[in-house]
């Protein structure tokens, strides 16, 4: 019925009056059979010309005369339903076009961000280092297109893309920078050096930094995303809500039931719409509170994407960390070439391929990103997360917003009750959500939605993923965590890869100390590894909260006390 010029709850100047006193038999049924054509509800035969007796219908019940047919209640059955669903989605259409434009709109500006990113790497290498331009561009063209794969979802490592481009760019620069000649060095030498990049560690620290912050950078990007999509998919669902039989029979009585006594202008009593509408809306008024959470945490997530964390930051200075690498290189390559020859023997070479560039130069077509102003990322965010705060109440105050906006009498005027058009209501109007409804009047809600129950578990998972709970490295986006011994904090830098010998959230040596502290006395085996854990921490602090050392000389205590009793023992 959305394609109706006017809707049940839209009819506007017919709407404008109820009629006064109580509900008597209509004279004639001329203004039902109208009202009927005009909603396009059926066929006009075998409406009543005139009031008769409704023995068979089943919700439009009364003891007068009525122009209604159990024919004629069906097709109001399904209006009805169809009206409500129109409603819905009228009252969420700017929420939802909010949301699904800024989705779009962000999901552009990255792709243009990581191309931009990816020309200027690529500029780097035509206009500082041409002769290796065409074969480090290809790399650094596989490096972007990793880092769009990962923001836009798919499942894929960042530390695992970017140590695969600094290890695919190690042969080139060795070929051109370390160890150049008139020939190209041969294809298993080439593999021989890139297997090697991770224990020769030509580029210093700028694999591990750049590990950092293109994680740090594009996490919270990428979540960002989802949570958009997630938006959407949470209005399109409560958009289509599927509706009990108790309340599709109670909308009936509230909307349709007046025109069988002749009733076509009146509106429902506002308390007896907020019953009836609450009742309907109750698994969606469960939603509220995580829909707010939902909102919270993308604020919160959108406020920490900025500074040194800012894509744009990362993005568009990833060249630069490219130039320190290939510096380090250049100064270090006597070095490099001893280590290289330890490890993959004198260079083998091939013929050489001329060099050049063989990427789009042309940066002026690309849409360019202003780095102040109202332009940056940070500032879109900004601007449409403020928009999305004045949501914040949507599923909440929806049954409210419906009745006093569109489907209830206004105060003081004549009004529908269910049964006669009256004053006012009188019955106790229940709150919002499934608890209230116990004393609902007018509906029945039977348990929780299995649909609602779905996407709220959604929306508790990209809370938690908003708020960086649910990444191994990440908690509200610090990059701290707490251990999985229970008491070991961490500080976990993003700065870790395969060179640092890293092992991912939390040490395996201190999960073993602290299994053996908490077993009871340590056995040689763990008196080890606590002297293997320190020499690893440099000697530097370790906080157990009572379960180990502090210091260097509370764990030489704790070994003499160790080393006593294992002597009193044996004694």
């Amino acid at each position: 019925m959305g394609g109706k010029s006017l809707g049940v709850f839209g009819l506007g100047a017919l709407l404008l009056a109820a009629a006064s006193g109580a509900a008597e038999p209509p004279p004639s049924c001329e203004s039902v059979r109208k009202v009927f054509q005009l909603r396009q509800l059926g066929s006009l035969k075998g409406i009543p010309e005139s009031p008769r007796a409704g023995v068979d219908l089943q919700v439009c019940t009364s003891k007068n005369p009525t122009c209604c047919t159990k024919k004629m209640e069906e097709r109001y059955q399904t209006a009805v339903k169809q009206d409500i669903q129109q409603v819905l989605q009228t009252s969420s259409a700017t929420l939802k076009f909010l949301i699904s434009r800024n989705a779009a709109a962000f999901q552009e500006n990255f792709e243009m961000l990581i191309r931009l990113a990816e020309n200027y790497t690529s500029t780097l290498f035509c206009s500082t280092y041409r002769n290796m331009a065409a074969e480090a561009t290809t790399h650094v063209q596989e490096f972007f297109t990793d880092v769009g794969l990962f923001v836009f979802g798919a499942d894929v490592s960042t530390q695992e893309f970017v140590n695969r481009f600094f290890d695919t760019l190690f042969p080139v620069v060795y070929n051109y920078i370390i160890n150049p000649g008139l020939t190209d060095i041969s294809l298993e030498y080439a593999e021989c050096l890139r297997m090697a990049r991770r224990d020769i560690r030509p580029f210093g620290s700028v694999p591990k930094k750049a590990i950092g912050q293109i994680e740090r950078s594009l996490l919270p990007s990428r979540t960002f995303l989802q949570a958009l999509n997630l938006g959407i998919e949470v209005i399109n669902t409560t958009d289509h809500l599927h509706f009990s039989k108790d309340c599709s029979r109670a909308l009936l009585r509230m909307h349709y039931c007046p025109h069988c006594q002749g009733l076509t202008l009146s509106k429902p009593c506002m308390g007896y719409c907020l019953n009836v509408i609450r009742g309907c809306l109750a698994n969606m008024a469960e939603v509220d509170l995580h829909w707010r959470g939902y909102i919270q945490s993308l604020e919160e997530l959108s406020n920490a994407m900025s500074g040194t964390h800012d894509i744009e930051h990362v993005l568009l200075n990833f060249h630069s960390l490219v130039n320190d690498a290939l510096v380090q290189a250049h100064i270090n390559g006597p070095e490099l070439s001893e280590q290289v020859k330890k490890v993959c023997g004198s260079p083998v070479r091939k013929p050489a391929v001329s060099p050049g560039c063989s990427f789009d130069q042309n940066i002026e077509r690309l849409k360019m990103f202003s780095r102040d102003g109202e332009e940056t990322l940070a500032n879109r965010r900004k601007e449409f997360i403020s928009h999305l705060r004045l949501y914040r109440a949507f599923y909440g105050g929806l049954a409210d917003q419906l009745c006093g906006n569109e489907l209830a009498a206004a105060d003081g005027l004549p009004c529908w009750n269910g049964e006669d058009v009256v004053r006012s209501y009188t019955h106790r109007v229940v709150g919002s959500g499934i608890k209230a409804q116990s004393a609902n009047p007018e509906v029945k809600v039977k348990g929780t939605d299995p649909v609602i129950n779905q996407i709220i578990d959604k929306l508790k998972h990209i809370i938690q993923l908003l708020q960086g709970k649910s990444f191994p490295k990440y908690h509200k986006w610090d990059l701290q965590q707490i251990g999985s011994g229970g008491g070991v904090h961490e500080e976990i830098s993003g700065d870790c890869d395969d060179e640092d010998g890293c092992e991912g959230s939390g040490s395996g040596e201190v999960k073993r100390v602290l299994k053996s502290i908490d077993s009871g006395m340590p056995d040689k085996t763990n008196l080890n590894d606590v002297k293997e854990l320190h020499q690893i921490n440099d000697d530097s602090t370790l906080d157990t909260k009572g379960t180990g050392y502090t210091t260097m000389a509370d764990c030489m205590t704790f070994m003499l006390i160790i080393l006593v009793t294992l002597f009193l023992s044996l004694w």
